[in-house]
């Protein structure tokens, strides 16, 4: 099993894939990563030598924040929102959605709110 950056990455899966478990690195910068390696995407992680996890793992930790360092700056910006009392900051003390319809599409977030009469009514067992 190949650790990179603190994660256990799979074994089955092409690393193209595996990759994408370690936070802060998604689909395509795998795809960065791997071409910048000289790494087929399509070879299995259980397949990579010490010396090709050593290249991943060096330019990982060159060109991206990851883990926990990424982790502390999504929190740090929040925090700085919520300081100086914009929109999105007030948004995310009240765990609201930030984006988007928030009348109807964030139901889960405010609690599976229905205003409406009929809206999740359980149908009777028997017409009338």
């Amino acid at each position: 099993m190949a650790r990179i950056s603190g994660i256990v990455i799979p074994d089955n899966k092409r690393i193209e894939i595996a990759l994408t478990y370690v936070f802060g690195i998604g689909h395509f910068s795998s795809k960065l990563v791997l071409k910048s390696a000289g790494i087929s995407p399509d070879k299995k992680s259980k397949d990579l030598t010490a010396e090709e996890i050593n290249k991943i793992q060096n330019i990982i930790d060159k060109n991206f924040k990851v883990g926990g360092e990424l982790k502390r700056d999504v929190a740090r910006n929040i925090q700085r929102l919520r300081e100086i009392g914009s929109w999105h900051g007030t948004r995310h003390a009240r765990r609201l959605p930030i984006h988007g319809r928030t009348k109807t599409n964030s139901r889960t977030t405010r609690g599976n709110v229905r205003k409406t009469m009929g809206s999740g009514r359980k149908a009777s067992a028997e017409k009338t």
